[in-house]
């Protein structure tokens, strides 16, 4: 607990235990774009069906900023980590070195959304004249909380720019990743967007999006009331099959996503594929702000080009019919560069209590980030869009 300037940095241990009402004034204060990701009753599910606490290597310890009369004025989501598993931000090498020389990298501070590669608000304050002094002291507290209990590591992860930068006063290390985003250029239809493809690659997407759907296949959009437990269990069937081949061990269980269903169903959108009267496959998107977050596809039957369409085409056409700005489809994926999905920078930052491993860390991230830039540069210029009249 670290007292400064009237106000007190409180480390809680339940997020149930911190009013809802006072958590979303800072991570979703009025006027500002709406992130799902980071609101309370996200971050309850999560602890409330077990995907975080007790045996998950997930531990809260929410950092919550009050002032004397108990205002929660600043909020950061903060987990002590047993090891670096469902991060997106990979840390393992560092993990691996640091054990190598004789040290010990877990636990360590990891303040996030877990299982969640979506950028966003880390450090949560409310809006007004103390916000940058209330980031400062999150930040700080979190730096202390890692002395004074001997953790190795600090890490922000999918942070915005700017707050990154913030952070370098305090002695955080930069760090750059890339994912890939579509962008609303007003579009009126899907075919619009087509239309600024190169004409090669227009005809390649219109023939996935045919044979996607060849086998009969119907596709539809759930939302809010009309997603019921029975579509909850069809899609946790598709997320468990994938997720048992992709990662070994799925990070969400079935009460997540009833939860989910529960308090955020209107945030919600279900992609649900139907062959023969029977959910063959689906994606779940969360819709926050201009925004909408793909998350998780599963499918227990597998055909031709149906993930393309069911994850990146079926979102672009949503995202047009309800004029968002962009579609954020999660880590990683070069394949999503032929869809019209373009390189996006990341970022988040680290602070590494040992001076030595400070020192190799910020030699690597800067020529990681040298890479990734020419890396989003390349990547760029492969993409579908024509360059000029084909």
């Amino acid at each position: 607990m670290t007292d400064v300037r009237q106000t007190v940095v409180k480390l809680v241990p339940r997020i149930a235990d911190i009013a809802a009402s006072g958590w979303d004034a800072c991570a979703n204060p009025a006027g500002a774009p709406y992130h799902p990701f980071v609101c309370h009753a996200f971050l309850k599910a999560l602890e409330d069906a077990g995907c975080v606490g007790q045996g998950t290597g997930w531990m809260p310890r929410h950092l919550v900023l009050e002032n004397e009369a108990g205002t929660i004025s600043g909020v950061a989501p903060c987990y002590v980590k047993g090891h670096s598993q469902g991060e997106f931000v990979f840390d393992h090498a560092w993990a691996e070195a640091y054990a190598q020389a004789g040290g010990r990298y877990y636990p360590k501070i990891q303040i996030a959304v877990p299982f969640t590669p979506v950028p966003g608000p880390r450090l949560m304050v409310r809006p007004g004249p103390a916000a940058a002094n209330d980031e400062q002291l999150l930040a700080a507290a979190a730096i202390e909380v890692a002395r004074q209990n001997g953790l190795s590591s600090v890490h922000l992860t999918f942070l915005d720019r700017d707050a990154q930068r913030r952070l370098a006063t305090l002695g955080f290390l930069a760090r750059t990743g890339l994912q890939f985003h579509w962008h609303n250029d007003s579009y009126a239809t899907f075919d619009d967007f087509l239309a600024t493809f190169a004409s090669r690659k227009r005809k390649s997407v219109r023939k996935e999006r045919l044979e996607a759907l060849a086998p009969g296949i119907t596709i539809e959009h759930l939302s809010g009331k009309d997603i019921t437990e029975a579509h909850w269990d069809a899609f946790f069937e598709f997320y468990m099959d994938t997720g048992n081949r992709k990662w070994g061990r799925p990070y969400l269980n079935r009460q997540f996503f009833s939860e989910l269903g529960k308090t955020m169903g209107d945030h919600c959108l279900l992609v649900m594929a139907k062959r023969e009267q029977r959910y063959i496959a689906g994606a779940l998107n969360l819709i926050g702000g201009d925004c909408l977050y793909g998350r998780y596809w599963g499918a227990i039957e597998h055909h031709p080009f149906l993930h393309f369409e069911v994850c990146y085409y079926q979102a672009i056409d949503y995202a047009i019919a309800h004029k968002l700005a962009r579609v954020e489809a999660g880590a990683q994926g070069e394949h999503k560069l032929a869809r019209g999905y373009l390189p996006v920078e990341t970022y988040s930052a680290h602070w590494l209590a040992d001076p030595g491993l400070h020192r190799a860390v910020e030699s690597y991230l800067k020529r990681e980030r040298a890479l990734i830039t020419e890396n989003n540069a390349d990547l760029t210029a492969l993409g579908p869009y024509r360059h000029e009249q084909d």
